[in-house]
């Protein structure tokens, strides 16, 4: 009878990792194996990265998965290699060549063309891309060989900064808003050039404020031993440090993990400036306790509770 090795099981884990996602892995795939290396309960990432892109994927662990939809709303920093004169099926290189073009283009005609993708914009998504129809992937239709009508979608594109071109290689830096393709970005600036692009490299370098100098590669990750590993976690609230915070006693933060409306204004709480989205902690202990929406006359709305950390 031969001897089986015992998993651990499996541990409530809380906090934020910054990863940088190697090339050819999925994000999912990504998420995976750092949840094992960290042996970790519950987890989730903040919108994928494409196979093919690296950078900052920030994966979020335990009671923080509560607050990963603030960074799929935020905007994404984006440095793209678009490689001109060669379309392919994704718009990226994993996908087969359609048609290759000469390169006649120079840095000026490329510097022209860039304010007409910049500011709001319609794109229409690609057939390579995760969004549903009847329930199934796009990707699923391009890979039987169907093509559906797709609707322009209104995007932003906060930042187009020509980076340099050598040619083929046209090195730009993208700041977005959510729901912006990269690669249609890339494919339509070819079609203005005349010559059709794909993009070469994608590197994802900011999601809303996280950076991607704080980030750990996988391969570092799997060095560590578990303690090492959990210290890369940051704290829950490094999701929320753009928001205001509201520090509540004891008696408030208790009503407050109840799901009670508080009149902050009635019990002498100092509140910040503006109404909107805050970050709520115990007074007492520095303990982040949740999000909440402050709104007029000083009316504190829970949104979204911490359970336990």
């Amino acid at each position: 009878m031969t001897n089986q090795v015992k998993k651990s099981p499996r541990v409530p884990v809380h906090g934020v990792l910054l990863l940088d996602k190697p090339v050819g892995w999925s994000s999912n795939d990504a998420l995976i194996k750092a949840k094992r290396l960290l042996n970790a309960l519950k987890a989730g990432h903040t919108g994928t990265l494409d196979p093919f892109a690296t950078g900052l994927l920030p994966l979020c662990f335990g009671e923080a998965t509560k607050f990963s939809q603030d960074l799929l709303e935020a905007d994404k920093t984006y440095q793209t290699v678009v490689h001109l004169g060669i379309t392919t099926t994704t718009g990226d290189t994993e996908g087969e060549v359609l048609q290759t073009l000469p390169v006649n283009v120079s840095e000026e005609q490329i510097r022209s063309i860039l304010p007409q993708f910049t500011g709001n914009i319609l794109q229409v998504p690609p057939m390579y891309s995760a969004l549903k129809r009847d329930g199934k992937p796009l990707y699923e239709y391009a890979r039987a060989g169907i093509t559906l009508e797709r609707e322009a979608r209104p995007v932003t594109i906060h930042l187009l900064e020509f980076v340099s071109y050598v040619a083929p290689f046209l090195t730009l830096n993208v700041r977005c808003s959510k729901g912006t393709y990269i690669r249609t970005l890339g494919e339509d600036i070819g079609t203005a050039l005349g010559c059709g692009a794909h993009l070469n490299a994608l590197r994802r370098t900011h999601v809303g404020h996280l950076i991607l100098e704080n980030t750990v590669t996988l391969d570092a990750l799997t060095a560590l031993d578990e303690s090492q590993r959990l210290a890369l976690l940051a704290p829950v609230d490094a999701l929320l440090t753009s928001f205001p915070q509201v520090l509540l006693s004891d008696d408030l933060a208790r009503r407050f993990l109840q799901g009670q409306r508080l009149a902050l204004a009635k019990e002498n709480v100092q509140l910040p400036e503006h109404i909107g989205r805050v970050r709520v902690y115990r007074e007492s202990n520095q303990q982040l306790l949740g999000s909440a929406q402050l709104q007029e006359y000083g009316i504190l709305a829970p949104e979204r509770l911490i359970s336990t950390v």
